[in-house]
């Protein structure tokens, strides 16, 4: 039943813990400078300087989250149709809360919400081409 959960759901919600703390405090716009706060740096061979952000970890997380969610896209069991169902509903919440709610108007959560969108692309169209070879294979018996 875990495997219909759509993982993209996770940094979705921290992102929402995160602006929910901060709307609390009374400032929506400090979840921008939560996002950018350092949480380290690390000296590169070419003498420059790697800064490593909250908003960079959670854009990873989230990179990783896809990358699994289009392994999970190719399979061809009905619980891809539920996994995809959800994903849609997973992008609908993100494209609303960055629409409309100040707090969720960062570079940050729409790089998330981009990505929500292309694991419902993605996963729209490998289960339409799945479909589509079995069918033809399917006919050439």
């Amino acid at each position: 039943m875990f495997t219909a959960l759509p993982l993209l759901a996770i940094p979705v919600v921290l992102y929402n813990l995160i602006a929910a703390a901060k709307m609390m405090g009374g400032a929506a716009a400090s979840t921008n400078a939560e996002l950018t706060k350092t949480l380290f740096t690390l000296p590169m061979a070419s003498g420059a300087t790697w800064t490593l952000t909250a908003g960079d970890l959670l854009i990873l997380l989230s990179l990783f989250m896809l990358f699994f969610e289009l392994l999970k896209a190719t399979t061809s069991r009905r619980v891809a149709i539920v996994n995809h169902s959800l994903s849609m509903i997973v992008f609908i919440v993100c494209l609303v809360e960055f629409l409309l709610v100040p707090a969720f108007a960062t570079s940050v959560f729409f790089l998330i919400t981009m990505m929500t969108l292309l694991d419902v692309l993605a996963g729209f169209i490998v289960t339409i081409i799945t479909a589509r070879k079995d069918f033809d294979f399917g006919a050439a018996e």
